[in-house]
């Protein structure tokens, strides 16, 4: 099988590390646009779905390098809330990137919601675009509920807050070993993983016959 390099459009190093571990198996290099000398190329995210701004980022990306490159837009939808902080997630609280802030702003919106009503979806979008410049879109989803209070070291974003389904505490106390395995993210990269699986096996099929 064919090893190739895997280019994901983000400058979160902890998204990044994530996205390493699930896709362990294959025989690719996963590299930041930190890695390849490109961190400062950012993408404007003005779309009004996840599906949207994954493949504006995708494309982007794969038109500076000839490597396979990936995007994902993830976001908090609470369903108190109508579905927000949604595609705003990042930077629900004004500050792009500001976790702690973003959490804040969540549990004063949600300060008069009971349990029973404090239930959320994690959703994702990832767009992977080949080397042959193919295109395709996968989409995760995590069902949970958001806590009171922060509780937690691990994880980014609002793991602190976001009790998955069937579980006691949330993502940030769980930590990888059980994120990795039910996340939103996670979901969507199981699909990846056979996606590209699949796409470097039709290479060597391709080399073989030539």
């Amino acid at each position: 099988m064919k090893y190739t390099r895997l280019i994901i459009s983000t400058n979160n190093n902890h998204k990044v590390e994530e996205i390493k571990k699930i896709l362990k198996e294959l025989p690719i290099e996963v590299l930041s646009k930190k890695d390849i000398g490109i961190s400062n190329f950012e993408v404007n995210e003005d779309g009004n779905t996840l599906e949207e701004n994954s493949i504006k980022k995708a494309k982007a990306l794969a038109d500076k390098v000839e490597y396979m490159v990936m995007a994902d837009d993830s976001g908090l939808f609470v369903d108190a809330l109508n579905g927000a902080p949604g595609v705003y997630s990042s930077r629900y609280a004004g500050e792009d990137g500001n976790d702690k802030k973003n959490n804040i702003k969540l549990l004063e919106e949600l300060k008069d919601v009971p349990t029973e009503n404090r239930t959320a979806s994690f959703l994702t979008a990832i767009a992977l675009i080949t080397e042959k410049k193919e295109t395709f879109v996968v989409k995760g989803e995590c069902r949970g509920n958001i806590g009171f209070e922060p509780t937690g070291n691990g994880g980014f974003g609002y793991d602190p807050l976001f009790i998955p389904l069937g579980y006691e505490t949330t993502f940030a106390v769980l930590g990888d070993s059980v994120k990795n395995r039910i996340s939103h993210r996670a979901r969507a990269l199981e699909e990846i993983k056979g996606l590209i699986s699949n796409l470097l096996l039709g290479e060597d099929n391709e080399s073989s016959s030539n």
